[in-house]
């Protein structure tokens, strides 16, 4: 028993590693395919809802036309708070470069010389360069997107026909877990996107609040800012918090005024992470911190800063499937959220 026991546990991780492999390799495959299963599961209630009442082609293109609109609302939006302060942060490089170097002098007056390993990198050639990769990077991003909303097309069309050949084809048994199983997931990435675009909200709220309160530049700007990172668990935030403190360098005179608005921030980042949004999503989304950490980081190592916006929607699919079926669902108790205080655990 044990040696079996042994046995799967060896063939699950020998499958996981290549799975990871799989996904690393070939991303361009896998990561768009992602995305669209995340987006049907957060787009079928409509789509469903409308092709009971229309034909079904017109429902699909009323519910893509739906779909687009809000992903370019979000991306318009987006892009209007990112530019605006990308521009005023080129445009004072001149005033960075000038507390680069008075840190520098300061670290080496103190013995840390730090000079030689950045002084390099730090300067127009490299921003131009940086500046020619992101270009890059947005070129490929619109033909991800293409095949993305491709994928979200023909699944959309294929959903109710897949749950009739699982039941056709597959063990009663087999199916109705499978079938549930994926319900589930669906059902829980609602969820998730609805507290994630609350909580986003919220975050935005008060961040660009406090920004006018504290007399930042672009208190609008930080806000919505503010609002599309909070949807990256923990890197996210931690951009949100980390860009206004750099404007603020050049803006304020006092080192203590930038340590207050970055102090601040951060405050308002895990009140909010920490104490608000556990209570408003309750055991649904009930994830251990030490997961969410890992899908955010594991993710994006393998497919960069998508990796780490679906991240933990694959850790949530991830722990709802072990949680359906018997021989698993130690694993989705094992990490997922805390216990209840009436519960308590074995002792050591």
């Amino acid at each position: 028993m044990i040696g079996d026991s042994t046995l799967n546990v060896a063939v699950a991780l020998i499958a996981a590693v290549a799975v990871s492999l799989a996904a690393y390799q070939a991303d361009v495959v896998f990561a768009p395919l992602t995305l669209g299963l995340f987006i049907i599961a957060l787009v079928w209630p409509l789509q469903d809802w409308l092709q009971k009442r229309m034909p079904a082609l017109l429902a699909l293109a009323i519910t893509m036309t739906v779909t687009v609109a809000v992903m370019l609302a979000f991306a318009s939006l987006v892009g209007w708070g990112f530019g605006r302060v990308l521009r005023s942060i080129l445009a004072d490089s001149g005033r960075y470069q000038a507390i680069y170097d008075a840190a520098v002098a300061w670290l080496d007056d103190h013995g840390v010389s730090v000079a030689g390993l950045w002084a390099e990198h730090f300067n127009v050639g490299w921003a131009l360069r940086w500046a020619q990769q992101f270009t890059g990077r947005v070129n490929t991003t619109l033909g991800f997107w293409l095949i993305t909303i491709l994928y979200v097309i023909l699944g959309l069309m294929e959903v109710d026909d897949l749950r009739r050949k699982a039941q056709a084809f597959i063990a009663s048994d087999a199916a109705e877990k499978l079938l549930s199983a994926s319900a589930d997931t669906a059902r829980k990435y609602r969820k998730y996107m609805v507290v994630r675009t609350q909580m986003s909200l919220v975050t935005g709220a008060f961040v660009g609040v406090f920004a006018w309160v504290a007399g930042l530049q672009f208190a609008a700007e930080w806000g919505v800012m503010a609002f599309a990172l909070n949807y990256i668990p923990f890197i996210g935030p931690f951009v949100a918090t980390l860009l206004p403190t750099l404007l603020a360098m050049t803006q304020f005179a006092s080192w203590q005024a930038v340590l207050g608005v970055f102090v601040s921030l951060n405050i308002i980042q895990f009140v909010i992470g920490s104490y608000v949004e556990p209570r408003v999503s309750g055991n649904v989304l009930s994830i251990s911190p030490v997961v969410v950490l890992f899908a955010v980081f594991f993710w994006t190592y393998l497919w960069g800063l998508y990796g780490a916006f679906i991240g933990v929607p694959i850790a949530i699919a991830a722990l709802t499937f072990c949680g359906h079926y018997p021989r698993t669902r130690w694993i989705a108790d094992l990490f997922g959220g805390p216990l209840p205080k009436a519960s308590k655990p074995a002792s050591w």
